[in-house]
């Protein structure tokens, strides 16, 4: 279990991941060598997976995103696998859900503008296999988007 002082660090990182250790260390109230031991930990136990970088794709010219609803066929045995592993091939995928009920997958999908994504759909996404019925939502705007925890 996570004690104070782990989730002192754990809310520091969340807060400003690139922050040198020697910051963090400073902010979370401990030494710079308790930090590195308990990094250590949180690592091996598979709490803290990892710091990444996260890209504003906006920026790089993405102005379209899409979330598409997909029903599968479920009469057959692997089409839960082979669309999934097909969808995974599609660069513009950012993110893949699945589900219990009538929908079995979402996409969340990004394209640079309209023609792009018609592109991509006829291309790309019609060509995915096993699926009986697919609903796209066109984003407007996201109204939160934290992935920090309450820690």
């Amino acid at each position: 279990m996570l004690d104070d002082t782990d989730r002192r660090i754990l809310r520091q990182m969340q807060a400003e991941p690139g922050a040198p250790a020697a910051d963090l260390a400073d902010r979370a109230g401990v030494t710079a060598s308790t930090l590195a031991r308990r990094l250590d930990r949180l690592r091996a136990d598979g709490i803290l997976r990892g710091v990444r970088g996260v890209i504003h794709w906006p920026a790089l010219g993405y102005a379209v995103e899409v979330s598409l609803r997909i029903t599968l066929d479920k009469t057959q045995p692997r089409a839960f696998d082979a669309f999934i592993e097909a969808a995974r091939r599609v660069p513009e995928v950012l993110e893949i859900q699945t589900f219990l009920g009538q929908v079995d997958v979402r996409l969340s999908v990004i394209a640079r503008d309209m023609a792009h994504y018609q592109q991509l759909y006829r291309d790309h996404i019609l060509t995915l296999p096993h699926m009986t019925d697919i609903e796209a939502l066109m984003h407007v705007a996201r109204v939160k988007a934290d992935e920090s925890l309450p820690i």
